[in-house]
């Protein structure tokens, strides 16, 4: 008999390492096809500071990193273990740090309308492999569209600013509650994973949540 899981994903899809905790937790529950888990995004922003129109990408990252070869190091890190994911990182193509905000209510929606991974997954991808702006609704209208939503609905909820306060009360919630680092995976609300950890030990981390 399957048991059921509730896991609580909270991230930001600028996050690179939540792009890779993502597909491990997917992994990780491929390998107990026992578990009926339903996986639901919370809401975090690394800067929720950032204007609507986001920032130039470059001199956003510069900022932050002093040390440019400390960046590239980084940045090469990651899509050594995104191949092994399956994931394509092109920083280079990346021009906008967007304010995520609005990609967030969409994942919301998607949650709703019942196709949230395959928008998780197209907003990861537009921004980390195509280095689209996931900060511009018509992309995000894009995004749905693809993966059946209406488009002209998605683009009217982003005009109304709908769930924009729902989504920021989450994000403050989740600071509230001590998470200061992303991916934060919580299984069965009893065992919390913190970072893109192997799908092998997040599979420890749900026998765990089950055993409690």
């Amino acid at each position: 008999m399957s048991q059921t899981m509730i896991v609580d994903v909270v991230a930001d899809v600028v996050c690179p390492w939540c792009y890779l905790g993502w597909r491990r937790v997917k992994a990780a529950l491929a390998l107990r096809p026992d578990i009926d888990a339903k996986l639901i995004w919370r809401p975090y922003q690394l800067d929720p500071t950032l204007p609507e129109d986001g920032v130039d990408r470059k001199a956003y990252m510069a900022a932050k990193f002093k040390d440019p070869g400390s960046l590239k190091a980084v940045h090469q890190a990651l899509m050594e273990g995104g191949s092994e994911d399956g994931i394509t990182f092109n920083f280079e193509v990346i021009e906008k740090s967007p304010n995520t905000n609005a990609a967030h209510r969409l994942i919301r929606w998607a949650l709703t309308a019942g196709v949230q991974d395959h928008v998780v997954e197209g907003l990861f991808a537009a921004y980390f492999t195509e280095g689209r702006d996931i900060g511009d609704p018509l992309v995000l209208a894009d995004i749905a569209e693809a993966a059946g939503m209406e488009r002209l609905v998605v683009l009217q909820l982003l005009s109304e600013a709908a769930d924009s306060q729902s989504v920021s009360r989450e994000h403050a919630l989740a600071v509230q509650g001590g998470v200061t680092g992303v991916p934060y995976v919580i299984f069965g609300g009893k065992v919390a994973v913190v970072g893109a950890e192997t799908s092998d030990r997040i599979a420890m981390a749900i026998d765990q949540a089950l055993g409690q």
